[in-house]
């Protein structure tokens, strides 16, 4: 079971017009969303990749108005894990669990969940926070991660999962953002 105090979250390329033209978008960015303000409640470490940014654009505004307190590490390689700079960054996390979400599933995702998977990390992948153009493409990536060791799981669950009790503060927060 994941805990707060070693999970990490790590947001893959959700970016300009390639976010636009994925499948079920909308839900998507709502998960997003709601994944991103649950990080923040659980005070979990977030690490914020983009994909050549000034080619594919800034990630989304309902992520990147969420993230002022953050920097996005740019990349030009399919896994984020081939970036220094995001190694360092989830290092410096001090996090063993993480939990992805993103863009596209079977490219940028898939290839960092495998690569950290292959760096002994615990990856858990956000089955209702990644996407790709084709649904189809989306559903190959997970069946091949879940192969590969990742776990899956869905936003609402691993907030709960987090959380773990039902009282508190953070418990009335967490509440407000499922609703």
């Amino acid at each position: 079971m994941l805990k707060a105090d070693n999970t990490a979250l790590v947001i893959v390329d959700v970016q300009g017009k390639l976010a636009q033209i994925m499948d079920q978008k909308d839900a998507l960015f709502s998960n997003l969303e709601t994944i991103v303000r649950g990080a923040k409640i659980l005070e979990l470490p977030i690490v914020w990749v983009e994909q050549i940014p000034d080619k594919l654009g800034p990630t989304i505004p309902q992520i990147a108005d969420q993230l002022h307190d953050h920097q996005p590490i740019a990349k030009n390689s399919f896994s984020c894990y081939k970036s220094s700079a995001f190694v360092e960054a989830l290092a410096e996390t001090h996090c063993q669990n993480v939990i992805v979400v993103g863009i596209e599933a079977h490219i940028c995702v898939y290839q960092t969940v495998l690569e950290m998977i292959s760096a002994g990390f615990h990856v858990e992948v956000i089955t209702d926070a990644v996407s790709s153009r084709d649904p189809q493409n989306k559903q190959v990536a997970l069946n091949k991660l879940q192969h590969a060791g990742a776990e899956l799981s869905c936003t609402e669950m691993v907030l709960f999962e987090l959380q773990e009790i039902a009282e508190g503060e953070r418990f009335k927060q967490i509440l407000s953002i499922i609703k």
